[in-house]
């Protein structure tokens, strides 16, 4: 078995929550990483049931999971990344979530946006493609999953295509229900900037009012176009 494959599962103990791919990144990130040529996506599954509750906007348990999520998979990355060291494996894992008040924060606020994306590494590793409302819509979860990304120098066996155009169609479920009217229903390809189906800005805002009227938090979350994307719904 590919080595690198095989240190992904043997981290994954509950393999049916989980989805891993590899992408080919070539051309695709920033000049100070330019050097890792390759990624793996790995993303997590949301739980239904918190996910089905989301029905007005944000809620505790949903605010709590997300977060635990995320922590799970920061996790997941650092001891990846130390069992590919430990192979001569070099790599270097992108955490979900980045810290407030960080530089690399603080770069995020200018233009919502990451030096490297983990929607994009995962529709290169062929795991789906971006939703009108910018998630990542999986084949297997929907959007209703969070990702983390470990970057590699060397090939780790890729195979799949990549996914370069929306397979939502016609459906505006997400950009109808969206409380901060983000969405414009333009489909996504790799061609067309994120700012031209989706106002990042708008979808912060109201995400920071509702996390504030609801959770009484600080934070930016509300989960409504997680909830009611229909593909997030339909299990193969």
């Amino acid at each position: 078995m590919n080595m690198i494959r095989s240190i992904i599962e043997s981290h994954l103990s509950h393999r049916d929550e989980y989805i891993f791919g590899f992408a080919n990144l070539t051309g695709f990130l920033p000049r100070k990483y330019s050097h890792y040529h390759y990624g793996i996506s790995i993303g997590k599954k949301l739980d239904d049931t918190i996910t089905d509750n989301l029905k007005k906007g944000p809620t505790l348990e949903y605010y709590f999971h997300y977060n635990q999520v995320n922590r799970e998979l920061s996790e997941m990355s650092a001891m990846i990344h130390a069992d590919l060291k430990r192979n001569n494996i070099p790599s270097f894992p992108v955490i979900p979530t980045i810290s407030i008040g960080s530089e690399q924060y603080k770069r995020y606020l200018k233009t919502l946006s990451y030096d490297i994306s983990h929607k994009l590494v995962a529709t290169r590793a062929g795991l789906g493609w971006i939703g009108k409302t910018d998630l990542l819509i999986s084949f297997k979860f929907g959007p209703r999953l969070r990702l983390t990304t470990i970057l590699l120098e060397q090939n780790p066996g890729c195979q799949e295509l990549p996914v370069e155009e929306s397979k939502c169609g016609d459906c505006n479920l997400c950009v109808i229900k969206c409380p901060a009217q983000a969405a414009n229903g333009l489909l996504w390809n790799t061609g067309i900037h994120r700012d031209l189906f989706f106002d990042a800005r708008k979808c912060r805002e109201k995400c920071g009012e509702l996390a504030k009227k609801m959770l009484n938090v600080d934070e930016r979350i509300c989960g409504l176009c997680v909830s009611v994307c229909p593909k997030g719904k339909i299990r193969n």
